[in-house]
């Protein structure tokens, strides 16, 4: 590996940025080095860099500009488009029974059938969970 690429996946493993005079002490090499990597860097506009002042000393702060991958903190919350409703819920339900959860399981289970090509056949319903649901996910009868 590169010491360039060093560099970039150092700056890509820190969200907040590094301290550009920090940089080519943690990779030993030598500031002039440094200074060469980041400014290639910055070419290819693989990072950005901002003025800062540490201890009345100006250095830059080095970011990395690779998109960041969104939090999935609460993946589990969403994994479809669909928030997950019992987060929050306030009303007292059985959750065997909760029409708003049955709803959010079906969602996932046509997302994932959607995902690998299955499908389902034409107008054939689902019944999940005590909700019957037609294909296009309106209620039996309605249509």
């Amino acid at each position: 590996m590169s010491a360039e690429d060093e560099a970039l996946d150092y700056i890509k493993t820190h969200p907040d940025g590094v301290l550009q005079s920090d940089l080519w002490k943690i990779l030993q090499i030598d500031s002039r080095k440094a200074s060469r990597i980041v400014a290639k860097l910055l070419k290819d506009r693989q990072i950005t860099r901002n003025v800062e002042s540490i201890d009345g000393i100006r250095t830059y702060r080095l970011t990395s500009t690779a998109e960041k991958p969104q939090g999935r903190r609460f993946s589990s919350l969403m994994p479809v488009e669909i928030f997950e409703p019992c987060a929050g819920c306030i009303e007292e339900c059985q959750p065997e029974h909760c029409a708003k959860l049955s709803e959010w399981i079906f969602s996932i289970v046509l997302s994932k059938e959607g995902a690998e090509g299955g499908g389902r056949p034409e107008g054939l319903t689902g019944r999940f969970r005590g909700v019957d649901r037609d294909i296009n996910g309106d209620k039996e009868g309605e249509a």
